[in-house]
C-alpha cells in the first residue's frame, strides 16, 4: 500500500486509516469477532494506523484492538491513541481532563489495556479549557522522552492552539471532521498545519455514514450516536439524502460505489492527508479500499465539488451545543 508522510515529523502511514470507534457501541452494537477479523484484514490489505480513543467504550476499544494484535509484529502496527473525554457509569459524557498528572495517569491504563510498551501517536481527544494546552503538549513531551509515545498529535482544535502547541514540541497531525460536506478546516485550520508541516488523519470522511451511500432512514438503533445528530434528523436528512443521490449519479457513472467516491475526494486533496475509515465489517473494509483503486482527476474533482458544494448539507455536523464547546469550531482563522 502506497504510504504518506504524517507531517514532516510525523511516521509514514498507510494511504488509509482505520478508525476503530464504531466497534465499541458508538453507533449501536457491533459483533466482536467481525470486528476482529476486520482489523486483521486491515493490516493484511497493509493498512498500519489503527486509531482509537481511551475513552471509546470506556476501555472496550483498546482491550479489543489489544486481543487482535497478539501474534502480530507490534513495529509493522501504528497505534493512534485520543484521551481525556471522561464518561460515567451511565455511559454519559462529563467533561475532558488533560492535566498533565491525569494525561500520564491515562497512558498508563491504555499501555495495559493494549498490551504494548509505547504508543506511536498520542493526543488529547479535544481542548480541555481549563488546562493551558502547551501544559498538556508538555506532559506527553515527557512521555515522548521517557519512550512511551513516539509523536504527539492533536485533535478538534483550531489554528491559534495548533501553533502554541507546535511551539512546545512538533506535531505530527491533527485528527479532525473533513469530508465533502464538512470543510470548515480549509479556511484557516488547513493552512495552518501546511505551514507548520502538520498532517490531518481526516474522520468522518462519509460523514458517520451519511453519504456512504448505503444509510436509510431508521437505520440508528440503541446507542446509536446518530439518531441526535443533526444532518441525521426530520427535514435535514431528506435534503441530505439528496446530495447522495446526486453522489450516487457521478458514482455509478465511473462504476465505483458513493463511499468510495466520497473518501477519494478525501484523498485527492493532498499527500498530507489521511482519511480515517470506520469500517467495522471486511465488506465495508474492502469498499473503502477500493478507493484506492482509481484516482480524481481535476474534471472529476470539478464536477463532484460543484455538485456537492461546500456548505450544501442541511444541519450542523453535531449539535449546536456541542459545538459552542468546540475549539475547532471557535474559530477557523
Amino acid at each position: 500500500m502506497h504510504l504518506r508522510p504524517l507531517g514532516t515529523t510525523g511516521p509514514r502511514v498507510s494511504a488509509l486509516g482505520l478508525g476503530c470507534m464504531g466497534m465499541s457501541g458508538m453507533y449501536g452494537p457491533a459483533d466482536r469477532a467481525e470486528s476482529i477479523a476486520t482489523i486483521h484484514a486491515a493490516l493484511d490489505a497493509g493498512i498500519n494506523l489503527l486509531d482509537t480513543g481511551d475513552f471509546y467504550g470506556m476501555g472496550h476499544n483498546e482491550l479489543l484492538i489489544g486481543e487482535a494484535l497478539k501474534g502480530r509484529n507490534r513495529d509493522e502496527v501504528l497505534l493512534s491513541v485520543k484521551f481525556g473525554a471522561m464518561r460515567d457509569p451511565a455511559g454519559g459524557w462529563s467533561g475532558y481532563d488533560a492535566r498533565p498528572a491525569a494525561v500520564k495517569n491515562f497512558l498508563a491504563y491504555t499501555l495495559q489495556r493494549l498490551g504494548v510498551e509505547y504508543i506511536d501517536i498520542y493526543r488529547p481527544a479535544r481542548l480541555d479549557p481549563s488546562v493551558p494546552i502547551e501544559d498538556t503538549i508538555g506532559a506527553i513531551a515527557d512521555l515522548v522522552r521517557a519512550g512511551y509515545v513516539r509523536h504527539i498529535g492533536l485533535s478538534e482544535v483550531g489554528a491559534e492552539t495548533i501553533r502554541r502547541a507546535a511551539a512546545v514540541h512538533p506535531i505530527s497531525d491533527l485528527q479532525i471532521e473533513y469530508s465533502l460536506i464538512s470543510r470548515g478546516i480549509e479556511d484557516g485550520i488547513l493552512p495552518a498545519c501546511r505551514e507548520l508541516g502538520i498532517g490531518v488523519t481526516a474522520y468522518g470522511v462519509l460523514s458517520r455514514g451519511l453519504i456512504s451511500g448505503h444509510w436509510q432512514q431508521g437505520n440508528a438503533g440503541q446507542g446509536d450516536l446518530r439518531s441526535a445528530l443533526p444532518r441525521f434528523q426530520a427535514g435535514n436528512l431528506e435534503h441530505n439524502f439528496g446530495l447522495v443521490e446526486a453522489l450516487r449519479t457521478i458514482a455509478q457513472a465511473r462504476g465505483v460505489s458513493v463511499a468510495q467516491i466520497a473518501i477519494a475526494w478525501v484523498a485527492a486533496q493532498g499527500e498530507d492527508i489521511v482519511p480515517l475509515v470506520g469500517a467495522r465489517r471486511r465488506d465495508r473494509l474492502a469498499e473503502a479500499l477500493g478507493a484506492l483503486d482509481f484516482t480524481l482527476d481535476e474534471e472529476a474533482l470539478r464536477v463532484i465539488e460543484s455538485t456537492v458544494p461546500r456548505n450544501a448539507a442541511a444541519g450542523e455536523r453535531l449539535p449546536v451545543a456541542y459545538m459552542d464547546h468546540l475549539d475547532s469550531e471557535q474559530s477557523h482563522a
